[in-house]
């Protein structure tokens, strides 16, 4: 039997994940726990997620089902933050001898949760029409996501990433984290680039500690379960109540959608799309850069690194009319979200400068107003400036924000070092 949850936190405290985990153990008197856990996230952008918009799903082999249904729903009847106005939890259960018949159609749906906007009687149809056992809380709005990771853990060929994630006591909740952290900046460097985003170099920052009321401690990500498993081990922190590593599709970019034309892009939606620059950056109140961006078919539309990135806007900020780029984000109020972007070309640009002496080599030196430029020692004549070419100091290649402002579903330029590298020209990670 699949088990997925979804939509049990709020913005004050709880976790989805936490209540998967949580719920694995105490289920091992009803079977056996199959396989891995997943985490899947689910379009960045909706406006009413809560934090991180997960969801989690695992697979459970038992001869209760009715009772292992039973204690899923009380559990989350009872821990999910039920008062919040945000909080709309949805539980979905798949059977062994139903799981082959909606594999295909729950598949589909998993990968449109993930770039598409899905409305909550998309999923409560889906469930009908498929006559799936399911409990929806309030307006049931998790219950797309519940759906989404059903469909996620019976098509498992989908591009993943692991998560290590370690939960605090439960009198700890809501107060100060205690991590150590040279320990984590330790295990930071014993392990990259097989963890990443555990620590911003470039912005002296530990980022793998969450700073709201929920249970998690810190999480690691990374490439395979031993490397998130040794860099957590390396870390000193308070107790642990107990830890889960979940396959994930965090780090993957299964959010884009590749467009061709600025017309075919949506708000609420992330798209990778190839453009020519078409207005000197600009940065406004707030610290935004802006620019503006046009396709093929001359259509524009503006190109912002917010503020949260940091150092990453003063690459941006080098950009001239006629690069050609390929950006990657997220689309809110008609601008793109950049979270990496791949240069494709650069135009030249050029200065005036005094002319070089054909004889001895050096510059010469104006001879008036009007009347063009003479060296000083040889006598020899110029009519005009030279054009030179001047650097602009942009490798071609790709980029991306520092981690401190990634999102989850975005994928690291660690990740794809090595293979890109050959198919695009240099990579340049964050570190």
């Amino acid at each position: 039997m699949i088990i997925s949850i979804d939509d049990t936190d709020s913005r004050e405290g709880m976790c989805t994940t936490y209540l998967c985990a949580l719920l694995m153990d105490e289920l091992k008197e009803y079977g056996n726990i199959k396989g891995c856990p997943i985490l899947i996230r689910l379009n960045p952008t909706i406006p009413y997620k809560t934090r991180g918009n997960a969801s989690t799903a695992f697979e459970i082999t038992t001869s209760e089902p009715v009772k292992v249904m039973e204690h899923v729903i009380s559990r989350v009847n009872e821990l999910a933050q039920l008062q919040s106005e945000m909080t709309n939890p949805g539980v979905v259960f798949i059977s062994d001898e139903h799981s082959e018949k909606v594999k295909e159609q729950l598949g589909e749906f998993f990968l449109k949760a993930v770039r598409e906007v899905l409305q909550i009687e998309d999923a409560k149809s889906l469930i009908a029409t498929l006559g799936l056992h399911s409990k929806g809380w309030k307006n049931g709005r998790g219950l797309i996501g519940a759906l989404a990771a059903c469909g996620a853990m019976l098509n498992l060929g989908w591009d993943h990433t692991y998560e290590y994630l370690a939960y605090r006591e439960k009198d700890a909740w809501g107060t100060k984290r205690q991590v150590d952290e040279d320990s984590v900046r330790k295990a930071d460097i014993a392990t990259y680039p097989n963890t990443w985003d555990t620590v911003d170099i470039a912005n002296n920052a530990v980022v793998c500690i969450p700073h709201a009321g929920d249970p998690v401690l810190f999480g690691v990500r990374g490439n395979g379960i031993e490397p998130v498993t040794i860099t957590s081990q390396m870390i000193s922190s308070e107790p642990v109540e107990r830890h889960a590593i979940y396959m994930t599709d965090q780090g993957t970019d299964l959010h884009l959608i590749p467009v061709e034309r600025i017309a075919d892009i949506k708000e609420m939606h992330s798209y990778s799309i190839e453009v020519t620059v078409s207005t000197c950056p600009e940065t406004i109140r707030g610290g935004h850069t802006i620019l503006s961006v046009r396709d093929d078919g001359g259509d524009e539309m503006d190109c912002a690194a917010y503020e949260p990135t940091k150092n990453f806007r003063e690459l941006v900020r080098k950009f001239l009319p006629g690069d050609r780029m390929v950006f990657s984000g997220s689309v809110k109020n008609n601008t793109l979200n950049i979270e990496k972007l791949k240069i494709i070309s650069l135009v030249q640009e050029h200065e005036s400068v005094n002319p070089t002496c054909s004889e001895c080599g050096k510059k010469m030196k104006s001879a008036g107003k009007g009347q063009g430029y003479r060296c000083k020692k040889c006598g020899t004549k110029a009519d005009s400036a030279e054009l030179v070419e001047i650097e602009r100091g942009i490798p071609i290649g790709m980029y991306e924000v520092p981690p401190c402002a990634r999102r989850h579903l975005a994928k690291p330029l660690a990740r794809c070092q090595e293979k890109e590298s050959k198919k695009d020209g240099k990579v340049f990670p964050s570190r």
